[in-house]
Parts: structure tokens; sequence; C-alpha cells
């Protein structure tokens, strides 16, 4: 019985991938009759990777029979290991659940649902979020808890519509306890509630042993937003119709190189910057030229074209202005500046810092700034956090100096 404790103990908090201990000896009284016979019939029924031996001695004063029992300690802690592992499953999981960019976003024209096509090469970054769930006892509701005031925690977050999503197509009736600790800014042209969405249909799939591929948590996730799709890529991807049909484009862009993402504190309505475009006045670029330039020679300013500007520009017109004063500021420390999505993040690639007005300037003292690289993740695997930090300045932050994100 201690060994039994013993190994139970191990089990639970220690790898049961140890190398192999020396064979343990137990011994034990048993009666003639049914109690010896079933000890060693548990025994045999435990054979691993070496039969155990058994010697039986008769002691005539006692009526009794010693049984010496040898066994392979290491396979028996092993099988004991893998079966507490089987019956109680994942209870807790986190989870990053990074955001994109986009690197160039054309938008080909308008559909009778009243969506627009787009043909735009997305891109996973490292700045994120991180989701924390664990299993909850009730059978009926999620429970959904943030670190940002003003997110919903309701079923009109995109978390909890992926996980009642993920209930609906495979039957499972586990609900979950989720806490957002929120990084990525809201109205940013980001993604981050698609990457949450994302994240949390994975999570659920982990939850209930896989039983979903990858192709049908991407193709589900549909349903409830059009970004959604993209973050079951590897990381970068062509994206057309309304963004849920999705090309993986491998080994596309270095991950080693530094961008930095300015967000002032105003966002741009999506709705409102689509119904300020005009169409005929989006650019004539070949966006699949533009991939094909961006393949073979990597990111330029001519390559970052998206159509969302104007409008975008409309409806935040300080926007213009930061972007304008970026470009101007730029002594070659920028391959390319262009604004993410709809808005109202100004993205620099080839640089983690900031232009110094940013610094010196009040009108951007309480700008969101972030560092990023690209990232990417393997198969059957979700994105993992970079060691590197993202980090928000302000004017009274040094040079030298960076803050946590704190959204």
């Amino acid at each position: 019985m201690a060994c039994s404790a013993h190994l139970l103990s191990q089990s639970l908090y220690q790898s049961h991938r140890s190398c192999p201990a020396p064979s343990k000896h137990l011994r034990f009284q048993a009666r003639p009759a049914a109690a010896a016979s079933a000890g060693v019939s548990s025994s045999s029924s435990t054979r691993s990777r070496r039969s155990p031996s058994v010697r039986v001695a008769a002691s005539a004063e006692q009526g009794r029979k010693k049984i010496e029992l040898t066994y392979d300690a290491q396979a028996k802690f092993n099988q004991l290991a893998d079966q507490i592992d089987q019956d109680v499953g994942i209870t807790r999981l986190n989870l990053f659940s990074p955001c994109k960019i986009n690197v160039f976003l054309r938008i080909t024209g308008k559909r009778p649902d009243g969506f627009h096509d787009l043909a735009s090469l997305f891109h996973v970054v490292s700045l994120g979020d991180t989701i924390k769930f664990s299993l909850s006892p009730s059978k009926s509701k999620d429970r959904l808890s943030t670190n940002v005031a003003g997110v919903p925690v309701d079923d009109s977050n995109l978390i909890i519509r992926a996980l009642d999503l993920y209930r609906k197509k495979t039957g499972t009736d586990k609900h979950f306890w989720i806490h957002l600790d929120k990084k990525v800014p809201t109205g940013a042209g980001l993604g981050g509630g698609s990457s949450n969405a994302a994240t949390a249909l994975w999570a659920a799939n982990q939850f209930s042993g896989g039983i979903a591929s990858e192709k049908d948590l991407q193709e589900w996730s549909g349903e409830i937003g059009s970004d959604i799709p993209f973050f079951f890529s590897r990381g970068a991807a062509y994206c057309t119709g309304r963004g849920e049909i999705v090309q993986d484009i491998p080994n596309l862009l270095p991950e080693n190189l530094p961008m930095v993402l300015i967000k002032p504190p105003e966002a741009c309505a999506t709705a409102e910057v689509y119904k300020r475009l005009r169409l005929d006045q989006t650019s004539k670029a070949d966006p699949l030229a533009l991939l094909k330039e961006i393949t073979q020679n990597g990111i330029s300013q001519d390559v970052c074209v998206n159509d969302l500007e104007p409008p975008a520009f409309e409806v935040l017109r300080s926007l213009k202005k930061l972007k304008k004063r970026f470009i101007a500021s730029n002594r070659g420390d920028y391959s390319a500046v262009f604004m993410s999505g709809s808005g109202s993040t100004i993205v620099g690639i080839g640089s983690p810092d900031p232009p110094a007005f940013v610094y010196d300037d009040d009108d951007y003292k309480d700008v969101f700034v972030s560092e990023a690289r690209f990232l990417t993740r393997d198969e059957n695997e979700w994105y993992r956090e970079p060691m590197s930090s993202n980090a928000r300045f302000s004017k009274e932050d040094s040079l030298s100096e960076a803050a946590p994100v704190v959204d």
C-alpha cells in the first residue's frame, strides 16, 4: 500500500518518463486460500517490461505461506501514471493569443451579401494576449473575466461565441472559466478579437482530446468572423473572399525582422471605414503581383498597399497626420510605413523603436507603442509567446526603458 501511494505521488508531481529504476522487492503474508492467489493474479495482470518472479515458502508453525514478489517498479510506475493522465485529462490551459498585421490589403469588389471581397497578405506578429482556461463544474455556462474595462464578458464576446460554436459542432458539454489578459488594443486593425476566438476554439479542442482537426476548426470559425480562419494558418497566409479563404505561405518573411506598432487612443470603426470606401478610387495593383514581389524581394513601401487607408483617414484625420510624420521622420530605419487592416494602427517595418517625435510631442503622449516581430507556428501546435516582451512607451518613459503593455 505504501508503495502504491508513493507511485501515485510521483505520477502527480513528476514526469513519468524518468530513467528506469532498479527492481524492487515486496514481501507480504497471505493465507493459503483466495487471499494469496488474488495477490499473485493482480500482480501478473500488471506485467509490463519484465515478468515478476514468485517464490513460495511454507511455515508449518503458523500455517501460512510466505510469498516474495519481484517486479520492474519503473514499468508499474509508467503504467499507473499513464492511467492517471488518461483519467484526469486537461483541467487548465494557458495560451498565447497573438495579433496580426496586413502587409497589403486590396479591396477587389462588393459582394451581394453586403461584404467586400479582399485580397490580403496576413501575418501573425508577436504582440498578443494571454488567455487562461479552466474547466468549470457548470454544464450550462462559461464565465469570462478580463483585466481591461469595457471589454464585454457576455456572449457577445468572440471567446464565448467560439466556445458555443465548438459545443454546437462537436456535441461536447464542457464549459470553462476564462481569464483574458488583454494587451492587444481594441479598434486597432490587428485582429485581437479574432485571435482570441481562434485561441478559444483551439483550447476547447484540446480539452476534448483533439476530436476536431485543424481544418475543421478553420472552417467552423468562418461562421462567426471573417478574420478568424487566418489564425489556423501557420502564421503567414494569402487571404481572399471575405478573408475566410486562407492559403498558407510558408517561410515568407524572416522572423527576426523588427517592427514598431503605433496606435492613437482613438479607434476606427470598421463599419464606418467601409461605408466611406469608394471602389473606383482603390489601388489598381494586382495583389498576386504584390505577393510575388514580397516573396522575391521582401517588404518595401511600394508593396504595402492598403485600400482602407483613405477612408480611415477620413474617419480619423489625426491618423493621416501620424503616418505623414512617421514617413517624414524616417532616416532609413523603416523599409515601409503603412496602416494595418481598417486602422487605427500604423506599422513601421525595420526597427522596433518609434520615431523621436512620439517622445517629444505632447500630441502623442497617450499613443500605444509596441515592438513586434513576425511569428509562425508548427502544425498541431499553437503560437508561443516569444521571450522578448512587448513594450508601451509614453513621453515620461526614458528612451532606454520600456514598461509592460497595460491596455
